[in-house]
């Protein structure tokens, strides 16, 4: 199923294009029955048309929000705000919105994704711990890059618990659900992981080096149930400072290559890359230059479902709003455009308190080999001010992460027979059953630290 998201490229029929942006979603659905039904119709875009169905179904759990309701949860959140505010915040692109049945719907975490990008509304948040929080997490930060800078680096060893529990009223008592919970993929920065137990037999775990590793549970359906891991793992995190003037004459070919339907050389891209790099041809200023550019001109804003986008880069670069996978996957894209090989690395943001879903990415340049790149912590530095932490940020990665993915858009083993709800990165795990991909709010997901410690 992965291998035919290529038809994401195709074009939709004109009437179905309209209907879309319009947000008119029921009348899609029933203009892309007919497509469907209609003898005429490819088979190649009948499979795309499938897909925007899957899209029509993501989009109003995405956009829950009317104006109305979104302005009384920002009185609620922030000191003081006012009516004329929040259109401005929407025509500035701060608040993502979208048209659903004809009516304007604000995404589900604009109002966090505000009081994370914009200082002076945080200055103004009702909740105290937005800011002491943020204070807090950015102290520890700088703290450990600089003893990473001091010392060369770091070495860390994590242990780690996840969960999956589903609570639904549309599966029955007893039947079969494949469950997939992610594990640390082995190589780059992590030098071991072991799994340390289960909650349940497992019926497969995948090798250290699967690009999207996990362990897979087959079991029947309880109300309520939870499945857990609980695994260790060790990362070095070194610090390099690479040097133009050092790479060498001759740089290879690997990883160069377009992955449709978003890593695509498309004419915009390439008339991007050539305005962004100019003449430039030194491979590490030619990444450094897309670096820049990424981390100083775009603005970080969190993304509807990654399956309703249908080329990532091109939805990042026309709008300059995006996440750190966004940020991530434009990066590598445009690396290799650049002819730069350029990878995937996905999973959680762990420090020794917390755990969260990021995304980042990794270049290659010889004769230092496989460097890193976090376009979006650079450009959470960029708007602190820290310029020192955004040089950071292109070549190094602090210790704080878990590598769940080494790859975009990889199979799970076993692999699924329905589509995940994330088809290209897998940071929280997946579950079906024997008939169905089951709905986001049939489960959640959790995460958390169980013991961290410095190695010598």
């Amino acid at each position: 199923m992965l291998s035919d998201l290529s038809y994401l490229s195709y074009p939709l029929p004109p009437d179905v294009q309209r209907l879309f942006e319009a947000g008119e979603l029921a009348r899609m659905e029933r203009v892309i029955g007919l497509r469907l039904a209609d003898s005429r119709t490819p088979e190649c875009l009948k499979e795309r048309l499938r897909f925007q169905l899957v899209i029509a179904r993501d989009l109003p759990e995405a956009y829950p929000f009317t104006q109305a309701e979104l302005l009384g949860r920002l009185r609620a959140a922030v000191r003081d705000f006012g009516d004329e505010e929040l259109e401005t915040l929407r025509d500035v692109g701060t608040l993502d919105w979208r048209y659903i049945e004809g009516e304007v719907r604000f995404k589900d975490n604009c109002i966090s994704n505000l009081l994370k990008t914009r200082p002076e509304y945080a200055a103004r948040a009702l909740n105290p711990e937005v800011r002491a929080g943020a204070a807090r997490r950015q102290r520890a930060l700088c703290d450990v890059i600089t003893r990473m800078k001091a010392q060369g680096g770091i070495r860390a060893r994590f242990e780690l618990h996840e969960e999956m529990t589903v609570r639904s009223d549309r599966l029955t008592l007893g039947e079969t659900l494949r469950i997939h919970l992610p594990l640390p993929v082995v190589g780059a920065q992590v030098t071991r992981a072991a799994l340390l137990g289960t909650s349940h037999p497992a019926a497969f775990i995948a090798p250290e080096d699967e690009p999207h590793r996990t362990v897979c549970f087959m079991l029947p359906y309880q109300p309520g149930m939870t499945v857990s891991a609980d695994f260790t793992y060790d990362i070095d995190a070194r610090y390099v400072q690479p040097d133009p003037a050092a790479v060498a004459p001759r740089q290879p070919a690997f990883d160069t290559q377009e992955l449709p339907p978003h890593v695509v050389f498309t004419p915009y891209l390439r008339a991007l890359a050539k305005e962004i790099v100019g003449d430039e041809t030194n491979p590490l200023r030619v990444a450094r230059r897309i670096y820049d550019f990424i981390t100083t001109q775009a603005v970080y804003r969190f993304m509807p479902p990654y399956r309703t986008v249908t080329n990532i880069p091109e939805y990042f670069l026309s709008g300059l709003r995006g996440d750190c996978g966004v940020q991530a996957i434009t990066f590598i894209t445009l690396c290799r455009l650049c002819g730069i090989p350029a990878q995937w690395q996905a999973g959680l943001y762990t420090t020794p308190e917390s755990t969260g879903n990021h995304d980042w990415a990794r270049f290659y340049i010889a004769p230092y080999g496989w460097l890193f790149a976090d376009c979006s912590f650079g450009g959470s530095a960029y708007r602190d001010g820290d310029e020192a932490r955004r040089d950071f940020y292109f070549g190094n990665l602090e210790p704080w992460r878990l590598p769940l993915c080494s790859a975009f858009q990889q199979e799970l083993n076993p692999p699924r027979r329905f589509l995940r709800r994330d088809p290209y990165d897998n940071q929280n795990g997946e579950i079906e059953s024997l008939t169905r991909a089951l709905d986001a709010d049939e489960y959640e997901t959790d995460s958390r630290i169980l013991r961290y410690e410095e190695l010598a």
